[in-house]
């Protein structure tokens, strides 16, 4: 059996959470674990999932409705113990000292471009296996 990678995808726009998931396809790199996702519609069940454990990366929505990703994630990285690495979807390319803000490991623009997501999705997957290697 194949190792797996969980991401958690946090948007209340289920086009966006799709966008995410055909972005990254099974395997974001062949050098990294096939992926397995999780979604979230809002940041309560984001908490919920993250106390559970066993998340390898999260993908925020930095344009999510009521609570947007960045300020998810700042709440998330205080309140969650070891939590995992996060990857911003943000709305502007100016937006990213926000992203820095929220100290999330990496951010990507939206609508998302699968070649830059699948990329920065695998480097977090690549991060977070060295890790805990």
């Amino acid at each position: 059996m194949q190792p797996t990678a969980t991401v958690l995808v946090y948007s209340d726009d289920s086009n966006t959470r799709e966008q995410v998931r055909l972005a990254a396809g099974r395997r974001p790199a062949p050098d990294v674990p096939l992926v397995e996702f999780l979604e979230c519609a809002t940041p309560a069940a984001v908490v919920k999932e993250l106390d559970k454990g066993g998340i390898d990366v999260c993908v925020l929505d930095g344009e999510a409705v009521p609570m947007g990703g960045m300020g998810l994630c700042r709440q998330i990285k205080d309140e969650v113990f070891d939590c995992p690495p996060v990857l911003l979807l943000i709305g502007r390319p100016q937006d990213a000292w926000l992203a820095t803000w929220s100290r999330a490991e990496a951010a990507v623009t939206h609508p998302v471009d699968p070649v830059e997501f699948a990329s920065a999705l695998a480097s977090l997957l690549r991060d977070r296996k060295a890790l805990s290697a």
